[in-house]
């Protein structure tokens, strides 16, 4: 067990960072260039933050959040989402007394006690953009956007955007109704997850992936003929501004969500292509969840993306990661006196910025050109006595094998040719 990792948890590791840092570069370049501001939360939070915000009705309050008391006997949960510690951060520091918008982004870790499978961990890494204090649907149709360019930036082009309105609680209490009045015939046959989402939120049973359930909820009321005017007029907004965007869009009624603070839009982009639960990026409106936490009337919109799935789609779509560059060379020495000069020159060429690594392992001279080898460094930088007595470098360059003698004095401008 002390060399095993917990279940539904991975280890990321050197050989596969690359693709990470290739990931987060791309999405912190659109995020600059749609002008967010990184955030950073705790990882955890207290209880009532999620309970509140994110629904007691869900199946993450009520089956999946990690909890625990904590010394002080105050009840703690490891976040299970991004959202809700970004409202208790913007509530808490009064960013609402500042010129609005606020736009944010985030890249973080969330932890769901679930069974894990593709692309889905216990612990797993979010994308998340949030905007705060915009009524328009402009800002809507800009988070969108964002998802939509990062998604193609990241070479992804065979997916849909599906969109829905999920109204507001108005029109929804009228639309659960009815989607009761719907699902009470048919009660017997729902999951056990659904019998209890029956009473507490029936919106929930339209986003079951239980196949029985999803055929009995393809014929159920939709939404979308119970939107209030406001909502109505706001979802041809939406759609209106998406038209002039040119992003493509697919309207999909069945579209609820797994947290009950959204209101209005919704939205999520999908594939096929890993595995039947498809979701690669969802989000949508929140325009009372900072009532609800704070007591803010602050409307608000955003996304969450999950990185394992993006990589796994990637994949799957056979793009290819630029791998990071070697190491520029590795410095090669034999004997005392050369291991100092040795590690002179090494700090030297790195405060010039190139990448230099030295053998720790103090092999002999075949060890460590094989170690270079290895390493796939451009060149192997040999000194030893002759060299410190001529004051020059023998500079091997490891792709044609062929080396020549470069004086201390010029190893950096050999190098960095």
């Amino acid at each position: 067990m002390l060399t095993t990792a917990p279940k539904g948890t991975k280890d990321i590791m050197p050989d596969q960072i690359y693709k990470w840092h290739y990931v987060e570069k791309k999405f912190r370049e659109i995020a600059d260039k749609y002008g967010y501001s990184e955030i950073r939360t705790p990882v955890f939070e207290h209880t009532e933050l999620f309970t509140r915000s994110v629904g007691d009705t869900t199946d993450i309050v009520q089956k999946e959040m990690y909890t625990f008391q904590d010394l002080g006997n105050r009840s703690i949960t490891l976040r299970p989402e991004g959202t809700a510690s970004v409202v208790r951060a913007f509530l808490e520091h009064k960013v609402y007394a500042n010129p609005q918008p606020t736009k944010i982004y985030y890249e973080t870790s969330c932890y769901r006690y679930e069974k894990p499978q593709s692309g889905r961990l216990r612990e797993f890494h979010q994308f998340g953009v949030e905007v705060f204090g915009a009524e328009s649907m402009i800002a809507d149709a800009e988070i969108i956007s964002f998802a939509n360019d990062f998604l193609t930036e990241c070479g992804i082009d065979n997916l849909k955007l599906k969109i829905n309105s999920v109204g507001c609680p108005s029109c929804r209490e009228k639309y659960k109704s009815a989607l009761k009045d719907y699902f009470r015939p048919h009660l017997d046959k729902l999951c056990e997850n659904c019998k209890d989402r029956f009473d507490r939120n029936p919106m929930r049973i339209i986003d079951c992936k239980s196949p029985e359930d999803h055929e009995l909820a393809l014929n159920a009321p939709s939404i979308l003929d119970y939107l209030c005017t406001d909502c109505k007029a706001s979802f041809e907004e939406v759609k209106e501004n998406l038209d002039t965007l040119g992003i493509e869009y697919e309207i999909d009624p069945t579209i609820v969500r797994g947290l009950d603070y959204y209101t209005k839009t919704a939205f999520e982009f999908v594939t096929d292509k890993i595995g039947a639960q498809g979701t690669v990026c969802g989000g949508g409106r929140y325009d009372n969840l900072m009532y609800e936490v704070g007591e803010q009337d602050v409307p608000g919109v955003g996304f969450g993306l999950g990185i394992e799935r993006l990589l796994l789609l990637m994949d799957a779509c056979g793009v290819e990661i630029p791998k990071a560059d070697s190491m520029d060379a590795l410095i090669v020495f034999m004997g005392e006196d050369a291991r100092k000069v040795a590690l002179k020159i090494t700090k030297e060429l790195r405060q010039k910025g190139l990448k230099v690594d030295i053998d720790a392992m103090e092999r002999n001279i075949k060890g460590q050109l094989k170690y270079a080898d290895r390493l796939g460094v451009r060149y192997a930088v040999v000194i030893g006595d002759d060299e410190i007595l001529n004051g020059e470098a023998q500079v091997r360059d490891m792709r044609i094998s062929e080396q020549k003698a470069v004086p201390f004095s010029k190893l950096y401008e050999e190098l960095s040719k």
